[in-house]
């Protein structure tokens, strides 16, 4: 019996496998040129596919050798271009036809393609592998995740989200021929498997899925060594574990919404993410997932798509076609995941996305840049942050026109992205543009108007770049004092006035540049008035920031006027202090910083 085998079942270790068991005797096996080559040129790109098909002809050999089968090589090697360009399968049919040989192929457009040209082919179906693999016995029913490396003993992750702790469950170091064995096993595991796949293969990385479990294995150069790292759900919760508000449950089923699910690396959140998916299923939606790679535990009915040649803005365009209710959109990362998000949104496409992410706001803040600032509420309303497998903060965006938190003057209303807890209605942050700076600010504890404080940082840096030594900068309103030494003055102002002009076109003010003082503590000159109290301490300080001490008491802060004076409402608190004190002759001076 002759046969050649094509690189599907020399992968997936069939015909080692029909040889052990006897279903193929003293054959003659024809092993194209064109395989080789390909193993080789898959294995020289560091992808386990390649490294295993050429253990699976090294398998071959030793059978050769133990006198159970015959085997040759046939052909010459084909051209870069045939490999790159497909031409291997086209090959290796041809090197069936001029042996009079059986293809053997576990491809089925192969077979298809040989039986068209009137070849004899056996085709052996994907099956399920009834076999335990051997990577299965690192784990029991606590186990997370399984870390092998090389010259290591392995180690296990065991425990739940949020509650885990790190074991040693090898005695021996592993080695690379122990590591070798265990790929293999995955890799044809994988190939057999209708359940099974690989789902990326990449120079030093490859990542498969075996049924709920995801396998990376990484070689040099992407790893310093040989590593295996096996992850797996060990719980499945639903959405009545999590014990939401209906409110939320409301917001959930909502599909005009935009949702992120954040958390820190093995937080929980596509545990989260895939129960919400089911429960938008239980409600009669049609549920689809984008996920790379693809490891979200859901219903068979809910379908889960990769990157359509290797892109994700592709699959978004397959989906719209589709027409899915909601779509779990799972590890969006990149920025190009960020905008075929905000793609599908806005759409019309109900959206839960999941994000690594330290904290709620984080999420949010992973859009700036990504997304245009005023449409971010209609991308993303809601952040629900995930740790340790429960739900710690959830957010509710909101898109207004105002004055941010801690200004006062009238003119500086402007868009203003309202960050809100979710129960409570409380703002928490607020986003808005300075310039062309985003700032994220938040509300709790703002004494001072945050953009002036910025402002005053960037004027403060231009100022300096001037001049040698340090500058102190005071804005208010459409003018800046800037405060330097007095040998620094003629610095600042330049010959002819340029260098003030060229600081003052780059920054966007008027600057009046006076000398740096010293502390000082002054009594002031109070005059009263009819509604108001003007403590005026002298023009020289004009700009700068002031203490009302009584009797050692600070009783207010704040800026001297650009005339020198302080003006305070006969009929307010500090007022009425302050002609308290005169009446009763107590010490009052204002400290100068």
């Amino acid at each position: 019996m002759k046969i050649v085998p094509d690189t599907s079942v020399i992968i997936d270790g069939r015909i080692t496998e029909l040889v052990r068991e006897g279903k193929i005797e003293k054959a003659d096996i024809i092993i194209p040129m064109a395989v080789l080559a390909e193993l080789e040129h898959q294995a020289n790109m560091g992808r386990e596919t390649g490294i295993n098909g050429l253990n699976e002809i090294v398998e071959l050999q030793n059978l050769r050798e133990s006198g159970e089968i015959r085997i040759h090589f046939h052909g010459v090697y084909p051209t870069k271009e045939e490999i790159e360009f497909g031409r291997v399968d086209a090959i290796i049919r041809n090197v069936a036809e001029e042996t009079g040989a059986t293809l053997v192929t576990s491809d089925s457009i192969q077979a298809k393609a040989a039986k068209a040209k009137g070849l004899n082919v056996l085709y052996i179906k994907p099956l399920r592998e009834e076999r335990k693999l051997e990577i299965l016995n690192y784990f029991d029913d606590t186990t997370m995740s399984v870390h092998l490396r090389e010259g290591c003993r392995a180690y296990a992750k065991k425990g739940k989200p949020g509650n885990f702790q790190i074991v040693e469950i090898g005695k021996e170091k592993l080695t690379e021929k122990r590591l070798n064995e265990l790929t293999h096993q995955i890799i044809e595991h994988a190939k057999r498997d209708a359940d099974s796949f690989i789902e990326i293969d990449r120079k030093g990385v490859t990542v498969v899925q075996l049924g709920n479990m995801r396998i990376v294995i990484a070689r040099q150069p992407f790893s310093d060594k040989f590593e295996i790292t096996a992850t797996r759900p060990i719980i499945k919760l639903t959405i009545d574990d999590y014990n939401l508000h209906d409110d939320v449950k409301e917001r959930l089923s909502n599909y005009h919404r935009g949702i992120l699910v954040s958390g820190p690396p093995g937080s929980g959140k596509s545990t989260f993410a895939q129960a919400v998916a089911e429960y938008l299923y239980g409600l009669g939606a049609i549920v689809k997932t984008m996920e790379n790679p693809r490891d979200l535990q859901v219903r068979d009915e809910i379908t889960q798509y990769a990157p359509l040649e290797k892109r994700m803005e592709l699959t978004a365009e397959i989906l719209l076609l589709v027409r899915p209710d909601f779509v779990v959109y799972d590890e969006v990362r990149r920025g190009n995941d960020f905008r075929v998000f905000a793609d599908l949104r806005l759409a019309g496409v109900g959206l839960i996305g999941v994000t690594h992410a330290n904290r709620a706001i984080d999420a949010v803040q992973r859009l700036i840049g990504r997304v245009e600032l005023g449409m971010i509420p209609q991308v993303v309303d809601t952040v629900i942050h995930i740790v340790g497998g429960e739900i710690k903060e959830i957010l509710e965006l909101e898109f207004t026109v105002k004055i941010p938190h801690g200004m006062e003057e009238a003119d500086l209303a402007r868009p203003v992205i309202v960050v809100k807890n979710f129960y409570t209605k409380k703002p928490l942050y607020e986003i808005y543009t300075y310039g062309e700076q985003v700032v994220v600010m938040p509300v709790e504890g703002v004494e001072q108007n945050p953009l002036k404080n910025l402002a005053e940082r960037q004027l403060k840096h231009l100022v300096e770049k001037y001049i040698d030594g340090e500058a102190k900068v005071e804005i208010n309103g459409g003018t800046a004092n800037v405060y330097v030494s007095e040998e620094n003055i003629p610095h600042i102002i330049g010959r002819g006035g340029k260098t003030i002009s060229a600081i003052e076109r780059e920054a966007g003010i008027k600057i009046q540049v006076k000398p740096l003082l010293g502390e000082a503590e002054i009594v002031p000159h109070i005059v009263k008035r009819k509604k108001d109290l003007v403590l005026k301490i002298g023009k020289g300080y004009g700009g700068r920031n002031a203490t009302i001490v009584i009797d050692g008491e600070e009783v207010f802060s704040g800026s001297i006027s650009e005339n020198g004076e302080i003006r305070v409402k006969r009929g307010n608190a500090l007022g009425k202090k302050i002609v308290e004190a005169i009446v009763e002759n107590r010490r009052m001076v204002v400290r100068i910083k």
